[in-house]
Parts: structure tokens; sequence; C-alpha cells
């Protein structure tokens, strides 16, 4: 993984006998994935970059043909393979509006100065989104942390340059 290229999904199975497979997406909305081409494909060390051909939503589930995609085995080759553009390609967002990945590895402080870890990834509860904060050799203590991303409440300051992120979080809650 680069700085330059971000995950976006990955092709969970194939559908039906014509070269198609399903995907799982981990844009917001999930049909947004299909807006991205190229896409390149990543398991084991292994890349290939294949443009989507065709796209559908049927039911619950996201499905792509990819150009010169003709049959099941070919679908059935990609099985697995995380889903990866070029950052350049997603739109840029408006000032305090952050996409998961630009807040993974970030510092988190609470207000008291604390160091309480860094962000290991998000989870998307419905209600707002949680900061998975894991400790590090820094930290105030050894407690992994899940912290409601509730800005003006909970998020106080998002600082990209610094790369830390200061929260009203105490250390018993």
């Amino acid at each position: 993984m680069t700085d330059e290229q971000i995950q976006l999904g990955s092709i969970n199975a194939a559908y039906g006998i014509k070269g198609w497979v399903k995907v799982f997406s981990y844009t917001d909305p999930v049909e947004q994935i299909f807006l991205y081409s190229p896409w390149q494909l990543r398991r084991s060390g292994k890349t290939l970059e294949l443009e989507v051909d065709q796209m559908k939503v049927q039911g619950r589930n996201l499905l792509t043909l990819f150009k010169g995609f003709e049959d099941r085995n070919q679908a059935e080759s990609v099985i697995g393979y995380e889903i990866w553009i070029d950052r350049a390609q997603l739109p840029d967002l408006p000032d305090g509006e952050y996409y998961w990945n630009q807040l993974q590895g970030l510092t988190v402080i609470n207000q008291a100065g604390l160091l309480l870890g860094r962000i290991d990834h998000m989870i998307e509860t419905g209600a707002n989104d949680v900061l998975v904060v894991r400790p590090n050799e820094q930290s105030v203590d050894d407690q992994e942390r899940l912290i409601p991303y509730i800005e003006g409440e909970v998020v106080i300051d998002v600082d990209l340059d610094t790369k830390k992120i200061v929260v009203d979080w105490q250390t018993d809650y």
C-alpha cells in the first residue's frame, strides 16, 4: 500500500457464467465504487489493472463485468483480489470532512494532553462512525478505546499536518 493509492473494496465471488463478479464496496454509498476506473486488483503480491465494462446493482449485490471477461473461469480468477485506485481519483472534500483513511494512523490526544494511542481503523455503526484507538509505547495506558466520531462534542480538532486528533475523552471512559 502506498499513500498514492487507496483500497475501495474487494472481489467476493463469481456471478453467473458470463464473467460477472460480486463486489464488496467500502464507499458510501456503496455503488459509488463504480465511479472509479481503472481498478488495480491486488492479492498476494500480484497486481492486475482492469477496466470496468459494465456494472449493476442487483438486490444487495454489486455486480461488475471487466473488459475482456467473457466466462466464469475468468471471473473466478479474480476472487479474493482487493480493489485499489489512485488517490488522485477521489474528489476533494470540503474543509472539516475527511476520508477514513486520512484519519487512520493519527495520534489521539485528549484535552488534558494525555496520549491515548493511534487510530487503527474505523467502524460504521449507523448512528456515527467510531474511532478504534490502539495504544502504543507512548500511550498513557495499554487500553484500546472505541471513541465515537462526533464533531464538536467528542472530536475537538483534527490536524492532518501534525497527524494529531484532539478528543474530549477521559482515560476512564
